[in-house]
């Protein structure tokens, strides 16, 4: 009765707010309605067209290495996303508007579950992998929105040149 109830009361949220879905909708169906997540710099990848690898470390001092990134426009990149730290953490792709919305969630629904394709969620010790074609030049944000985690200063800059 819990579970519903917090799901009820997250999905009102998340309409209300304007914020990224995360019930149980099929995200390819979200896709025809809208851009989707993250569509202001691009849109899920194809493997078959990775142009790009980059190797990214998350690590418990909430910080990212590498944080600033600098990608050509049109690349698909594949992010290796490795957890060095001792704690859940993920890399999610979007606006800083999004990331500050999806993050003040969390923070009330701390055990919110991601599967965007946008984001990696990667357990302590594990790595991950996202894959992101960048099709609009400019500057993006990543950050990881475990509960506390942004308003740790875990966040960093993709530029599409």
């Amino acid at each position: 009765m819990k579970s519903v109830l917090i799901a009820s009361t997250l999905a009102l949220s998340l309409l209300s707010a304007n914020a990224f879905a995360h019930g149980d909708e099929d995200h390819s169906a979200v896709a025809e309605k809208s851009e989707g997540h993250a569509a202001a710099l691009g849109k899920p990848g194809v493997a078959a067209k990775v142009s790009k690898t980059m190797n990214v470390d998350m690590n418990d001092s909430m910080r990212f290495t590498p944080a600033a990134i600098t990608i050509k426009r049109g690349e698909t990149v594949r992010f290796i996303v490795k957890n060095s730290g001792q704690v859940k953490h993920e890399m999610v792709l979007g606006s800083i508007k999004e990331l500050k919305e999806h993050a003040a969630l969390m923070l009330k629904f701390p055990e919110m579950e991601h599967s965007d394709p946008n984001q990696v969620s990667v357990e302590p010790g594990k790595s991950g992998e996202l894959i992101w074609q960048f099709s609009k030049a400019g500057s993006f944000d990543f950050a990881c929105l475990q509960p506390g985690h942004f308003e740790a200063g875990m966040r960093g800059n993709i530029i599409v040149k």
